[in-house]
């Protein structure tokens, strides 16, 4: 059940309804969830920011795929795993990859130790170790790669979370 409604830009904050005629206009439309987002324009406006950035991350698009996919496994945001499994499949991954990547590993070892690494982040980052870290980067993984996890991880967990908390399903 639906618990906060859309905005349309003319209903809007000022400042929500300066973002969304902008992507209105580039983009002809908005989603809910950004339309939802725009009751604060301070959540709008760092959502989008941080999605650009995060767009920027040196991890490979298929592999990044994969780890929102186990991410948002583990939130449980139907919405967002949705959103995900088709964004998978458009950057190539088989049924395979996408079932293996909901279950938080990969046939690829070092995909695996990278996508483990990313759902501890959110479960249970007090557990992450020197080990961790050194087996990352056994694994050829670099300093950037290792740091952009985190923005990755909370990423997901911001939209998961916020769609879950206004209750965003997709449609059937």
């Amino acid at each position: 059940m639906r618990r906060l409604q859309a905005l349309d830009p003319s209903e809007a904050p000022d400042k929500s309804r300066e973002i969304l005629s902008d992507i209105v206009a580039r983009r002809g439309g908005v989603g809910d969830m950004v339309a939802t987002m725009a009751h604060s324009p301070a959540l709008l406006q760092g959502y989008l920011d941080f999605s650009r950035a995060i767009k920027r991350v040196k991890i490979p698009r298929p592999l990044s795929e994969k780890i929102s996919l186990a991410v948002q496994e583990w939130i449980g945001c139907a919405m967002c795993l949705s959103a995900h499994t088709e964004a998978a499949r458009a950057a190539g991954l088989s049924e395979v990859d996408i079932e293996l990547a909901r279950q938080g590993t990969s046939t690829d070892a070092r995909e695996a130790a990278l996508i483990a690494v990313a759902v501890r982040v959110l479960a249970e980052p007090s557990s992450l170790s020197d080990e961790d870290v050194a087996e990352l980067r056994a694994h050829g993984w670099s300093e950037r790669v290792i740091a952009e996890i985190v923005g990755l991880v909370s990423l997901n967990l911001l939209t998961g979370a916020f769609n879950l908390l206004i209750g965003l399903e997709p449609d059937e």
